[in-house]
């Protein structure tokens, strides 16, 4: 199980940064990119254990995050060049890599940036960039995402549509991802801002798509608030070997609602 992987440490130019690995050793191995003010401890551990059954799933803090040391990068090429140097110095390319949200978007860049480190990409609740037109975000949402401290009622509206069986499973992977052992300090202050930053400048990959010549699987909950599934449509429509995934009564976190379900898709994915 995830919450049973120890934390090991690699020497980077970026500082000492801590890392998870799950599952068999064997096979091209799955990197994760996380979300906005997340660290490797705010993945579901039920969603982990899931996805590492059948292959090796590598998680780690980047720079200035969790447990890492250094400095969170301010623009999005810096940060995908800190998860290269991350592939390269474990001597694990090719690899896998699965973006969630703020990770989906260091993935896209990554993907163009270091094509020969990556074999198969996948975007999860994410956005190709600036999008000026389909549904936008909901106007509450800036608000929360930037508060000192997300609770729980924050991390509902955010992650999961307002019906009564969807926030029970909210509310069931919220308390799996806080009952882990040993969890790693909160991204601080500095860490958001420079996060934000780094979204904030971000022009997109839209008008590059079509370089994303690799399989893509995109996936996205249909209700969204934060990065609306419109946005994930457009990106399937313009990288050439992509494959569009929505899943209904689902919003930003669908990959930790729809467990079984997601983990069966990127089965099939990674296999063919």
């Amino acid at each position: 199980m995830s919450e049973h992987s120890l934390i090991r440490w690699l020497e980077t130019p970026h500082g000492r940064l801590a890392w998870r690995a799950d599952g068999p050793s064997d096979g091209v191995p799955l990197i994760l990119f996380q979300r906005f003010r997340g660290t490797m401890d705010d993945w579901d551990p039920a969603f982990i254990a899931a996805i590492s059954r059948n292959r090796r799933v590598i998680r780690f803090d980047s720079a200035g995050i969790g447990r890492s040391e250094g400095s969170v990068p301010e623009t999005i090429p810096a940060m995908a060049e800190v998860a290269a140097d991350v592939i390269r110095l474990l001597g694990l390319s090719p690899v896998d890599v699965l973006g969630w949200s703020l990770g989906g978007v260091v993935a896209q860049q990554f993907a163009l940036d270091f094509p020969d480190l990556l074999r198969r990409l996948i975007i999860a609740g994410s956005s190709p960039g600036p999008v000026a037109d389909g549904p936008q975000q909901h106007p509450r949402v800036p608000q929360i995402m930037t508060k000192g401290q997300n609770d729980d009622e924050d991390f509902l509206f955010l992650f999961y549509p307002d019906t009564t069986a969807v926030i029970a499973a909210g509310r069931a992977s919220l308390a799996r991802i806080k009952s882990q052992p040993d969890r790693g300090p909160q991204v601080n202050a500095a860490g958001m801002m420079g996060q934000v930053k780094a979204v904030s400048g971000w022009p997109g990959v839209l008008d590059r798509a079509d370089e994303l010549k690799l399989p893509v699987l995109v996936a996205n909950g249909a209700h969204d608030v934060m990065l609306p599934a419109y946005r994930s449509y457009l990106l399937s429509q313009r990288a050439p070997n992509a494959k569009l995934v929505l899943y209904p009564d689902a919003g930003h976190a669908f990959l930790f609602q729809f467990i079984e379900d997601f983990a069966a898709e990127i089965d099939r994915f990674l296999q063919e």
